[in-house]
Formats: structure tokens, C-alpha cells, sequence
């Protein structure tokens, strides 16, 4: 079974090179994800429904964009504004979801940037349990999310896509648990590929693992800019 797989962090449907932060565009993105025609899409920084009115379902209304199944997963109450968090689309309906939270750090009084997180969890008819996250900032919160994800990867009874923006390059030692445990589509890439800023990438910091028994056929960063990340894409045989 051949598997369309996309990850991006969506910046809350912000379009990355309009200045005003506020403005909002969900087509622009459903766009975005409708050109890959991917079959289970994962999505960062999607805000929910919350007091402010710039916090609207947004991983319903993507879905109503593009015709697919939404699972949100919040991760943190923006104060005054939401829900935020990650979320998950896919062609076919999951039986079953979870939120699965990510322990917070003891924090660094030094260090600065640290928010919870969580990984969203969705299994298919298919065989295939996707899992889709947001690492924190400092390496503290990272090695807990290896953990976390580690966790979830073991307990898991169908193979794994493992998708995210992780904010680690692909050679930080922090990622060794995770390339223990599955396989780095971007070994599939036909020439390295960077996907942060999306206008002038400098670093990759977005991945998409699979369980070793899931074959990529094709995988890239293409060179889109919508929200401050690039899109990235995978083709896999389950």
C-alpha cells in the first residue's frame, strides 16, 4: 500500500511574508496541503476555538477546505486567546485519537522559550498509527519528547509515521532514541533539503520517521512559501 505523508508547521495559518502577525489565511494553506493530495497530513502550531475571535477552529476549517478528517491535539491555553497545538488530517477517519502530553521540564532560569507540548495520535483502518509533535525550544524539554515519543512508538501495534517540526538538526545526538527506533525518509531526499526559514531555509529542522518495515519510495522540501517552515513530503509503502 502506497501512503501520501505531509508535515507542516502551519504558523497558526499565517501567511510568512504578510507583516501584519494577525492576518490569517486557512485557504492559503488547505492549498498548500490540497497540492500534495496527501492521505495523512500533519500539522504544528493550529490554533483552536477560544475566547479571542482570531481563534477559530482551525483544524475543522481546514478540513472543510480539503474534505478530510480533523483531529485536533491542543497542547497549551494561549492566555486570552485558545487553544494551540497540533493536529492531524487524513483522508480516512482514525479509530482512534489521543492527546498524549509530553512532561514538562524542571526549567532553566537561564534559558528562556518554554511551552508544553503534546503528540497527536491517530490510528487508521489502514494499519498505520501516526504520530505528529512539536518540540520545545531547550534541550531539556527535547530529551523529554524523545522520550515521550519513544514511548508512544513502543507501545504502538501497527507500524509508525512519525511526523514534526522538531527544532533539531538532523546530526543533534538528541535524535539517536528516535533513528534507533525508526527510519529517516529524508534518506530518500536526491539532494539535502532544508525547510526553516521557507523564503531562505538555512537549517532542516521538520522530519518524517517510519517504522523499518514501511519502505520510502520518495520523499522532498519543496521549495513552497506559505508559513515561516516548507512543507514536507513523503511517499511510503506500508
Amino acid at each position: 500500500m502506497l501512503l501520501r505523508v505531509l508535515t507542516f508547521n502551519i504558523q497558526h495559518c499565517h501567511p510568512y511574508l504578510q507583516k501584519e502577525w494577525d492576518t490569517i489565511d486557512v485557504s492559503l494553506f488547505a492549498d498548500v496541503i490540497l497540492c500534495f493530495d496527501p492521505d495523512i497530513v500533519g500539522l504544528n502550531e493550529v490554533r483552536g476555538e477560544g475566547p479571542s475571535p482570531d481563534y477559530r477552529e482551525q483544524a475543522d476549517l481546514l478540513a472543510q477546505a480539503t474534505g478530510y478528517h480533523a483531529f485536533f491535539a491542543p497542547a497549551i491555553e494561549v492566555p486570552g486567546g485558545g487553544p494551540y497545538g497540533n493536529a492531524i488530517l487524513s483522508k480516512e477517519k482514525p479509530t482512534e485519537t489521543a492527546v498524549l502530553p509530553i512532561p514538562d521540564p524542571s526549567r532553566d532560569p537561564s534559558r528562556w522559550g518554554y511551552e508544553s507540548r503534546c503528540i497527536a495520535k491517530a490510528v487508521f483502518p489502514f494499519g498505520v498509527t501516526l504520530l505528529t509533535t512539536h518540540f520545545g525550544l531547550n534541550p531539556d524539554e527535547a530529551r523529554n519528547a524523545v522520550d515521550a515519543v519513544c514511548a508512544a512508538v513502543r507501545a504502538a501495534d501497527t507500524p509508525v509515521v512519525l511526523t514534526g517540526d522538531f527544532n533539531l538538526r538532523p546530526d543533534d545526538p538528541l535524535l539517536r532514541p528516535i533513528r534507533a527506533l525508526l527510519a529517516d525518509t529524508a534518506d530518500a531526499f536526491s539532494r539535502p533539503s532544508l525547510s526553516f526559514p521557507s523564503d531562505v531555509p538555512r537549517e532542516k529542522i521538520d522530519y518524517i520517521f517510519t517504522s523499518s518495515s514501511v519502505r520510502t519510495r520518495f520523499a522532498c522540501i519543496p521549495p513552497v512559501v506559505a508559513s515561516d517552515h516548507r512543507p514536507y513530503f513523503a511517499l511510503v509503502e506500508v
